[in-house]
């Protein structure tokens, strides 16, 4: 008797550090972060984004950077309106906090105006891409970023043609 209360109280211990311990390695473990697209509606024809990468980093300098797997291609931010998003970039990352997301967009960005397509400038977003600073803590199964472009504030028609000035609402 005695013998299968020591064995039931060791099993005790043991069952509550694996738990412990398991929990230990959650908080420190990864995250798998979704980053998705969407937009408010605008009188445009279409607003056109070529999208290539999707990064974002854990720390305040230029050493935290992860790569996400990113569905790259040329997006019509007006085909993502009134409640629909789309998957832009997914990937395992370490849990933690979030501060800056980057878009890096390709040349072909376009503006649709009653049917006729214009170019589309992105100052300063070409060569460094679109970025988006962040303070988001993830947790630690899944977690998603929504991206909401403002695509009416967003576009600005100028001398020189139309620049996408980003009004962007991280959800």
């Amino acid at each position: 008797m005695k013998l299968i209360k020591i064995s039931f109280a060791t099993l005790v211990v043991c069952s509550v550090m694996f738990v412990a311990c398991k929990k230990d390695n959650a908080a420190a473990g990864t995250t798998t972060l979704k980053v998705k697209m969407t937009d408010a509606p605008t009188a445009l024809d279409e607003v056109n984004v070529d999208i290539r990468e999707v990064r974002v980093n854990f720390r305040d300098d230029s050493t935290g950077w992860v790569n996400l797997t990113t569905v790259a291609g040329i997006y019509n931010l007006l085909d993502f309106q009134n409640g629909i998003d789309t998957l832009i970039a997914q990937g395992v990352v370490p849990t933690g906090n979030v501060k800056e997301l980057r878009l890096v967009l390709g040349p072909n960005n376009s503006v649709v105006v009653n049917g006729q397509t214009f170019p589309l400038t992105i100052p300063s977003g070409g060569s460094s891409g679109l970025k988006i600073k962040i303070n988001k803590n993830l947790s630690t199964r899944l977690d998603s970023l929504l991206i909401d472009f403002d695509a009416a504030l967003s576009i600005k028609q100028e001398n020189d043609g139309y620049k996408l000035r980003p009004v962007i609402k991280l959800k």
